[in-house]
């Protein structure tokens, strides 16, 4: 596992040998996890952000919508 994003909201995560990437959530504690066709479209989605438009707040807004109804929630045993 390799943290490819880190912000106050969000984590994205590597995942080689499964080539899938996981998408947390830190404030909903959800958890989206993406391989294959759907993480392909996932990286081509985040690269047709225009580079100048890449900080923290509009790459978490990205995540945010992405997420939204897909993430499943964290639960704690």
């Amino acid at each position: 596992m390799n943290v490819i994003y880190s912000s106050e909201h969000f984590w994205i995560l590597a995942y080689p040998a499964e080539q899938g990437l996981e998408l947390f959530d830190k404030d909903a504690l959800s958890t989206l996890f993406l391989r294959g066709p759907s993480a392909w479209h996932f990286q081509h989605a985040m690269e047709e952000i225009p580079e100048a438009e890449r900080d923290e707040e509009t790459i978490d807004a990205f995540l945010e919508d992405y997420c939204a109804g897909s993430a499943r929630p964290i639960v704690f045993h």
